[in-house]
Formats: C-alpha cells, structure tokens, sequence
C-alpha cells in the first residue's frame, strides 16, 4: 500500500479547537452587531449552477470561479474530431461552480424567495465562498465572508446604516480602520469626462490596482489596453489630491459633467451629511480611486483596511441597482457590505487583540482519585450544568500532576477535588486556578450554586 501524502489544498486550512475559538469570537461579535440593527439570517448552497455565476464579477472574476465536473463520464459530452478552448470544453463538462462571493447568491435567492419575503428584506449570512486564487499572505482560496444586506429601497440611508455597522464591528473586535467610500457614478462621470466612457469596465480594472501599482501602474496598464495617450495625464488632474473633502468635491463638480457624474457627487453628498450627525468614530475618506471592480455595483462602494496592518481590504460593499434583473426581477435595488473574516482573523492575531483565555473549553473539571468514584462525578458535573456552569469529569484517575496540566491547557478557570478523606465529610474542594485559591463547600452547596455564586466563592 503506497505511502498517502498526508496534506490540504493550497490556500485552505484545518483549524485547531483554539483557532477555532478565535474565529467564534469573530463570528459571534459581528453577528451580535448584525442582529442589533434589525437583520435576520439565511443560508445558500455551496454549489450555485454556473450560468448564474458566470459573467457577474468581471473578466478577472470569471478566471478565478471554481467549475465543478459533471457527474459520471462528463467527458461523454465533449464532441469528438474538434479542438476546443478550454473554455468551450467547459460548457460540456461542468454545469456547477462554488460559489465566488455571497452577492450573487442572494439575489438569486431573493427572485426565488420573493414571494415569502417581505420588502425592505435585511438578511446576514456567514458562510464560506471559494476562489481560485493564487495563495498569499491574507489570501485564501477557501474563506469565511460576514455579509449584511438590505434590499428593496434606494434610500441612502441604508447606506449610512452599514457605515455604522462597519463602525460598531470593528470597535467591538478592536481594530483601528479606515472606511473608504466613493460612487460608480463617479467613476462613470470620469471615463465620460474622459471620453472614454465606452470602455467604464477596463478603465475600473485598470484604477483598481492602484493600491499595488501606484500612479504609473494605472498609467502604464491603460496605455497597454489601448486608451489614448492623454488619458493618464487628465485622469490626474480629475484626481488629484485636494486638503479636504469639500475642495474635493468642488473639483469633480468642475470636471464632472455628466448626468451620471453628476448624480454620484450628489449621491455622495447625501450619504456624508447622514455619516456626519452619526458621529461614527472610525475614520471616513473618500476616496475617489476607489473602483472595486465587481460589474454589479452602481451607486456608493465602500472598502475597509485596518490602520495598524499591512493586509488589504478586510471588509467592502456597495449599491447594486438591479441585480436581481438578470434573474428575472427587475428594478430592485441593494445594498451591503462584507467582512472578510480569515483576514480580520489575521489583523487581530498580529496585533492581539483577542480576548485572553479565548481556548477556554469549560469552567470547572472535576478531579478523578478512582474509577469508584466516576459516578458521583459525573452526577456532580450534570448538577452544574443544570445551573449554566459547563463542567468536565477527567476520564481517568490518572496522576494530578497530568489533571492539573490538563486543567491549565484548556484554561479551566477551577478544578473540583473531593479526595477520600472529603468524601466521607461530604465536603468538596475548588480551586481557582489563576490565583491558587481555595475553598470548601458541601455537596449540597455544589447542587444549588450557579455563576453568580460561584465568583462570590473567590471575592
């Protein structure tokens, strides 16, 4: 029998009991921000079929979807005595795709589901997404997104409502962020500025990269994509830094002129003035080389990056206007955003910010002197956690040095000890492991104490 490599796909993991209490942590905070502003949660499949897929993301997003093969000989239906493209091959081979991002599958699910569903619908959902990237630092290609939506109204003020939540999330988990807003509209009021406006897509794809390229990044890869040589130069001018976000505005005001640019200054206008009586506390810039370059969005689009970590954006979103359309409901417009739950994973490692103790498996573990008495034990353990105190028996009457060093592994905040001598008094020793504390108690104290109680034992 040959020898089985034992190892996981590139850009995805396993995670260990003290991984995985970190990213509860993470979960639990922001579903708790989640549920506070009114949303409600729904799941989808995994797999989504791939003609749904297929085109919502960008030339870019495309490339990176995961096909899944037909089932049986899905070579079966390849026609024979012709070359073909791998992308024509495709077509014949794969009908399914994992799911890219949790957009598009909740559109699909409203169209389904618009019956059941009453408008506004503000739903979460915390799943995995997949894509066939290439593996880097905060770059998976299976993960974790957090997203929030509200769809069935274009008021702006949904959109302020994300920025607050963007704003309580990451307070409540400790990151210093910057939130990064701009408008499509804008975007599409420069390439019209630029006359190019034609060519919106390539000319998003090309800003996108900024961030990784810089200035003569953007520049070079327009001119490769065929725009006119004038087209770096004016594109600075539109965009070039200003001391505020008023003179900013003042200057694509004076560039801008077209409905569509002029529409998203306004847009954006609207949307600062709600942010401004919240008084949301991270910082807010705009940002007009803000692009993200999914093909759904329309209207304001928001990128998120922690201050004190170099690690990408951790949390984006933004208006998608009709969505839905492409699946046969038209004029309904959405709103969310996404948070990135593997790299706010890493942001918080690197800076520690999780809470101390976070592997902490249960409270108390009861101490094992003799397989005589695993039954009192036990009977001990289930009266605690009838009284909400999560408790484990140690299986074994094994060497205390090993119990303790058990108990100190999984952070047990007490140990219970009832040796023979206790026993037969009827008495029961606690031990508070981060002080060395201790105190007896009698059994039938044990049967009636809850958490409250237990903490004034140690006071």
């Amino acid at each position: 029998m040959s020898k089985v490599n034992l190892s996981v796909p590139k850009g995805t993991r396993d995670f260990t009991p003290q991984q995985m209490a970190k990213r509860n942590y993470i979960f639990n905070t922001i579903r708790s921000v989640f549920q506070l502003h009114g949303f409600q949660p729904i799941e989808t499949p995994s797999m989504e079929q791939l003609s749904m897929l297929l085109g919502k993301y960008g030339e870019e997003g495309d490339r990176l979807i995961f096909k899944v093969l037909n089932s049986g000989d899905f070579m079966s239906s390849v026609p024979e005595n012709k070359e073909h493209s791998s992308n024509e091959v495709i077509k014949h081979i794969s009908e399914k795709g994992l799911r890219y991002d949790l957009t598009v599958p909740f559109a699909r699910f409203v169209v389904m589901n618009q019956n059941e569903l009453t408008f506004p619908f503000r739903r979460y959902q915390m799943q995995p997404v997949w894509r066939a990237d290439r593996p880097q630092k905060g770059r998976y290609r299976e993960f974790y997104q957090c997203d929030v939506d509200v769809i069935g109204t274009r008021s702006l003020t949904e959109e302020a409502g994300l920025i607050e939540i963007l704003d309580a999330a990451f307070g409540k988990l400790g990151i210093n962020v910057v939130i990064k807003i701009n408008n499509r509209k804008i975007l599409q009021g420069i390439v019209d500025a630029l006359n190019v406006g034609n060519r919106f897509t390539e000319f998003t794809i090309a800003l996108d990269k900024l961030d990784k390229t810089g200035w003569d990044g953007v520049s070079k890869d327009l001119i490769d994509r065929g725009f006119p040589a004038d087209v770096p130069s004016k594109l600075t001018q539109i965009m070039k830094p200003t001391n505020s976000r008023k003179e900013l505005f003042e200057q694509l005001k004076y560039h801008l002129k077209s409905e569509a640019g002029v529409k998203g200054i306004a847009e954006l206008e609207e949307l600062f003035s709600y942010t401004d009586v919240l008084g949301i506390e991270s910082e807010i810039k705009f940002d007009v080389s803000l692009a993200r370059g999914l093909n759904y969005y329309t209207g304001a689009i928001f990128e998120v990056v922690a201050k004190d970590v170099a690690m990408g954006s951790i949390s984006g979103g933004g208006r998608y206007d009709d969505l839905t359309g492409i699946f046969g409901l038209p004029d309904v417009s959405g709103v969310g955003v996404s948070f990135g739950a593997d790299r706010i994973y890493d942001v918080m490692s690197e800076l520690n910010l999780f809470p101390e103790n976070i592997n902490r498996s249960a409270d108390i573990l009861l101490i094992n002197f003799s397989d005589e008495s695993a039954k009192d034990l036990m009977l001990m353990a289930r009266n605690l956690r009838k009284n909400d105190i999560s408790a484990v028996v140690y299986p074994e009457a094994a060497k205390m040095k090993k119990q303790f060093s058990f108990a100190d592994d999984y952070a047990f905040q007490y140990v219970l000890i009832q040796g023979p001598d206790e026993k037969t008094s009827g008495m029961i020793t606690l031990k508070q492991m981060s002080s060395g504390k201790q105190v007896q108690i009698t059994e039938k104290n044990l049967s009636e104490i809850n958490q409250k109680g237990l903490l004034l034992l140690f006071q």
